[in-house]
């Protein structure tokens, strides 16, 4: 069992906690990161990222992950590729879990972000990355003068199809009821948005395409009958749920999940801080959580010196 003390344990390797990784590292903190079996967050996922500022022709995802990655180690971040398995945050120094190790650190930043509700199709994980998104702000422009469907009832897809309507000829609705649950101020939005059209209760049953989406399969949940339509995009919109469940217990959550933030990064234990989509319900971009990640570190930086007097 592994026991040795760190400044700082980053639990998460998507694009706040690597840039927490870089700051605490830089600033000869003694830091880990517990990035996951599966690092790098949702940048990983995607193909070309356009909007991430430094990049004029824009940068692939896993590249830019994997630049993020190096920049971390080159100031002395030491990463480990297991899944965080275990927290306690009870008492000082806290605990982390992570395969058959167990890592003690004087301060923590929580940075696991969170998940796309996806619609659990073998055809939309096949053709993700490839028209299937779940990112109108990251993905919108890739199909301008295209077809896009959005699929949802809420808010964040209501946000979405206007969003698509910047680019796309046409965005297309589908709904598994017969009434939106977005707020009135977006509902009304999209129903004068003369490119948006509706299609009501239906859910998915596929997405068309071999190598690039070419439309989807939809079924009417009240009548069974089944149709064809052709798009060159679907986006997923059926919500986000934060990677958090480690933290149940630990410190408080929201009814949702999310961490609830104090002061910007603090949570409910002190000396232990969060960055990006694991608290942010909102914006979820990357160079969003990437200033989170920034703040959380200088956080650290500043509560262990206090510690230390």
């Amino acid at each position: 069992m592994n026991k040795t003390l760190y400044d700082v344990i980053i639990i998460g390797s998507g694009p706040a906690g690597l840039t927490a990784a870089i700051y605490a590292s830089r600033a000869k903190l003694d830091t880990l990161v517990v990035a996951g079996a599966f690092w790098g967050g949702q940048p990983m996922l995607t193909t070309e990222v356009e909007n991430f500022p430094g990049f004029a022709d824009g940068i692939m995802g896993p590249d830019l992950m994997n630049s993020m990655r190096k920049q971390a180690e080159r100031f002395g971040a030491k990463l480990v590729f297991e899944d965080a398995t275990s927290v306690d945050f009870s008492s000082k120094p806290f605990k982390i879990g992570a395969g058959n190790q167990v890592f003690e650190t004087k301060s923590v930043i929580i940075a696991t972000g969170a998940s796309p509700k996806w619609l659990g199709l073998e055809s939309e994980t096949r053709l993700r990355g490839r028209g299937v998104s779940v990112c109108a702000t990251c993905d919108a422009p890739l199909f301008k003068d295209k077809k896009a469907v959005v699929v949802g009832g809420g808010d964040t897809a209501i946000e979405e199809a206007l969003a698509l309507t910047k680019f796309a000829r046409e965005v297309t609705i589908i709904h598994r009821r017969d009434q939106l649950r977005a707020t009135k101020t977006l509902q009304e939005r999209a129903f004068s948005n003369d490119k948006i059209k509706f299609i009501w209760n239906s859910v998915v049953q596929e997405i068309l395409g071999k190598d690039k989406v070419e439309g989807a399969r939809l079924k009417n949940v009240k009548t069974g009958e089944e149709s064809e339509l052709a798009a060159d995009a679907v986006f997923v919109a059926i919500g986000y749920k934060p990677n958090t469940d480690l933290f149940k217990g630990q410190i408080e959550l929201d009814q949702e999940g999310y961490v609830i933030a104090r002061d910007e990064t603090k949570t409910s234990v002190e000396g232990v801080f969060v960055a990006g989509d694991a608290q942010d319900r909102r914006y979820r971009q990357s160079v969003v959580a990437a200033g989170a990640g920034c703040k959380a570190a200088m956080d650290v930086e500043k509560y262990l010196e206090e510690q230390a007097r």
